[in-house]
């Protein structure tokens, strides 16, 4: 059993239980929609990060952590087409890292992001863990009464679309594992002279055959890979149009892994898909890194995850009103929903199925 067979079972549980009739939609989205008095619906989701499974200290500037705890949830709340409002985080830390400056410069970064989108903090929990930092976000939001945007609604003949780029955020914990790093003025570094690694991580990157002078060209590509890994930017203004302007019929973020998140998309539209591998839009900078290094881009983009870009359907007749871009984000084309069932993608004259193969808790080891 893993994460997502877990989470149904709690989703069945629930179901068979008394519900308040304003849960509108609860377990298994990005986020849980609650009816509110007037023209509004509630939209409420949380994440938890946990040390050395979703983010390493020594890799990790504390205000980059403050930024990432919060932005993971804006993706959530902007994958339901909504605007986020409020925020509640709760962290424990063990009595070292209190002891320093961490929390001052976690919370500094927390609250730049949420200060960029008029989001208010409205409490949370401070505990003492033993020996591991464990954050817990909450974020609110809001959206027209019946206009959020859920998994579950994707028709056959919709055109499906992905904001930004895919393959970066991937890229990035890779360059982590080989031992890169960036400093609180976002320069890279190499600790690989001083003897300093990192533990191998628990999304399952392997680092093999990636080699990379800090002084060279490549620096600046490197930088910016290690800052979509630490600094997502979460589509915000793309959720607020798509839900606002009603123009998709379904949306996820891609935080497990196109190929994951595509797949919940169609599992509970009870509908399959198929995307054209050529269109997907593959971070210019995995290509430029990793195309020379035996490293397929290509499959960083499928399978990477934690791009926080939004993955969503439209119909064909309103192909035509999505804009080009939002907040200087452009969006790409890279398939179809189809009627029959099961994910594939296709590459030339070539099909095959698109197994879901990002990142899973609890993954049995083959």
């Amino acid at each position: 059993m893993n994460e997502f067979d877990f989470i149904r079972r709690l989703r069945k549980q629930t179901e068979s239980r008394k519900r308040s009739p304003r849960v509108i939609n609860g377990i298994g989205d990005d986020a849980s929609v609650i009816r509110e008095a007037g023209d509004r619906d509630l939209i409420i989701t949380t994440d938890l990060l946990v040390e050395e499974t979703d983010f390493y200290r020594d890799a990790t500037p504390p205000a980059l952590l403050g930024h990432k705890a919060l932005a993971v949830s804006f993706s959530d709340v902007a994958a339901m087409g909504a605007r986020p409002r409020w925020s509640m985080v709760s962290i424990g830390l063990p009595r070292e890292i209190w002891q320093n400056d961490f929390k001052e410069s976690f919370f500094a970064g927390y609250f730049a992001l949420a200060d960029q989108y008029g989001v208010t903090l409205v409490g949370g929990d401070i505990s003492q863990s033993k020996d591991r930092i464990v954050i817990d976000s909450i974020v609110i939001g809001e959206v027209d009464t019946g206009g959020a945007v859920l998994r579950s609604t994707a028709q056959p003949g919709d055109q499906i679309f992905v904001t930004g780029t895919l393959g970066g955020a991937a890229a990035g914990l890779k360059l982590i594992e080989m031992g890169a790093r960036v400093n609180q003025k976002s320069e890279v570094r190499s600790q690989e002279s001083e003897g300093v690694g990192s533990p191998t991580a628990e999304r399952g990157a392997v680092a093999t055959g990636f080699h990379y002078d800090a002084e060279t060209a490549e620096a600046d590509a490197i930088e910016r890979l290690l800052l979509r890994q630490l600094r997502p930017d979460p589509r915000v203004g793309w959720g607020i149009v798509l839900g606002q302007d009603r123009l998709a019929t379904s949306m996820i973020d891609i935080s497990d892994g196109l190929s994951s998140d595509l797949n919940h998309v169609c599992g509970q539209s009870s509908a399959g898909a198929i995307i054209d591998a050529a269109s997907i839009p593959v971070d210019k900078e995995v290509s430029k890194l990793c195309g020379r290094r035996a490293l397929d881009p290509l499959s960083l983009a499928l399978h990477g995850g934690e791009d926080f870009e939004l993955l969503f359907t439209v119909h064909p007749e309103n192909v035509a009103r999505l804009p080009k871009r939002v907040d200087s984000v452009a969006i790409s084309h890279i398939g179809e929903i189809a009627g029959d069932l099961g994910v594939r993608i296709s590459e030339r004259s070539h099909v095959w199925e698109l197994k879901p193969a990002g990142f899973e808790h609890f993954r049995q080891p083959e």
